[in-house]
């Protein structure tokens, strides 16, 4: 009997995003066990990757959404699947097809905006660095030797420009000499890639990357470990390598060498949240800490599940744009895990991780139980 695949197209995508990888899954059901979804409903990788294999995909449902692209079930998986590749192949489809699931429309807006005007939140270009207003920053030349790359968040969200402002601040007292090129850059295209639309990310990628050059950027400091992922792992398929350094990494740097000094205390307990995209992707867990450590006063608590093990905010992946109900929240666990262990606040290093936790502070009622705060704005405190 001839089995006859009803969406070859599906087939083809994997092949081509994951290789003949998906073909290696044995359906040992690890993924199930790992993902996060499933400590707050019903939620199946292996099946998704077992459809898949045989184009059974069935594009219109909100299942291949799901994927926060966390990087849980890859780092375990026994045979090298690859389901993060697999997911955004399905969404590639999808978004071929202008198929989008209830709780996925927001998606359109947000492609609308990326493809206008640069920006997830259809704001302005000339408004990109309004947040730096009256602070010690200049524009960038080809004379500058760091490109700080704030990100969409940071630049336009009132709760995630107090970090950027908290960056420069921090900078300029370190006497770094570092730029902002403003309404030159897009957006690093990271999220909309895992949403499936890479025809949008390629633009997006191209246009910065011709604007570092032209600029002459060759080094960069970010504040989102999504930024940093990207031009980091991601922008050199573009035959391009730029420096690229977290906001943490380089502040450690600079605390080692001196050239920033602690002089405050700051006298509160607090528990440090690894953000997938700068701890299990891309294995930075100790600068963060060694920075929170070095600060007098300070009580660094840790999580049950952190540094590898790190439970996801929820928002990556693309999520960031979706809705996704109370109920369903990852955040949600870890402020209440937070708040049960004793913390003042819940610090971490990645804007969708501060709109995740901020917004779960308010969902559960917290009010000033807890604080939600980037590292950058408690390191600023003390310097």
């Amino acid at each position: 009997m001839e089995v006859v695949a009803p969406f070859k197209e599906v087939i083809d995508e994997i092949r081509e995003s994951g290789g003949e990888a998906v073909q290696n899954c044995f359906q040992c059901g690890k993924c199930d066990t790992l993902c996060p979804w499933n400590d707050v409903t019903r939620f199946s990788v292996r099946r998704i990757v077992r459809e898949a294999l045989f184009g059974l995909s069935e594009i219109e449902k909100e299942e291949i959404w799901r994927c926060t692209t966390c990087g849980r079930c890859p780092t375990l998986c026994p045979r090298d699947v690859k389901q993060i590749d697999d997911m955004v192949a399905l969404r590639r489809i999808a978004t071929r097809y202008n198929v989008y699931p209830g709780p996925v429309k927001p998606i359109r807006t947000i492609n609308a905006g990326l493809q206008s005007r640069g920006n997830p939140f259809n704001e302005e270009r000339q408004k990109r660095k309004e947040w730096a207003e009256g602070l010690p920053v200049k524009d960038f030349d080809d004379k500058t030797e760091y490109l700080y790359f704030p990100c969409c968040y940071l630049s336009y969200d009132p709760r995630l420009k107090r970090v950027a402002m908290a960056v420069v601040k921090i900078l300029d007292k370190a006497r770094v000499d570092f730029g902002l090129l403003g309404e030159k850059e897009n957006c690093c295209g990271e999220s909309i890639r895992k949403t499936g639309n890479e025809d949008l990310y390629v633009r997006l990628a191209k246009e910065n990357i011709k604007t570092f050059i032209e600029n002459g950027v060759k080094r960069i400091i970010t504040s989102s470990p999504h930024c940093f992922h990207t031009f980091k792992n991601e922008y050199p398929q573009f035959m391009v390598n730029f420096e690229v350094i977290h906001v943490t990494q380089f502040f450690y740097k600079l605390l080692k060498e001196g050239k920033l000094r602690i002089n405050g205390h700051y006298r509160k307990r607090i528990a440090y949240h690894d953000p997938c995209y700068l701890g299990r992707h891309n294995k930075v867990f100790d600068e963060p800490r060694e920075i929170l450590k070095a600060i007098p006063g300070l009580e660094l608590i840790e999580f049950e599940e952190s540094k590898m093990e790190s439970l996801c905010c929820g928002m990556g992946g693309g999520r960031v744009w979706m809705e996704t109900p109370k109920e369903e929240r990852f955040s949600n666990k870890k402020v209440e895990q937070a708040l049960n262990m004793g913390a003042e606040e819940l610090v971490t290093s990645c804007p969708y991780c501060i709109t995740a936790f901020e917004d779960s502070r308010l969902v559960l009622g917290l009010g000033e139980k807890i604080g939600i705060k980037d590292l950058t704005e408690v390191l600023e405190e003390v310097v």
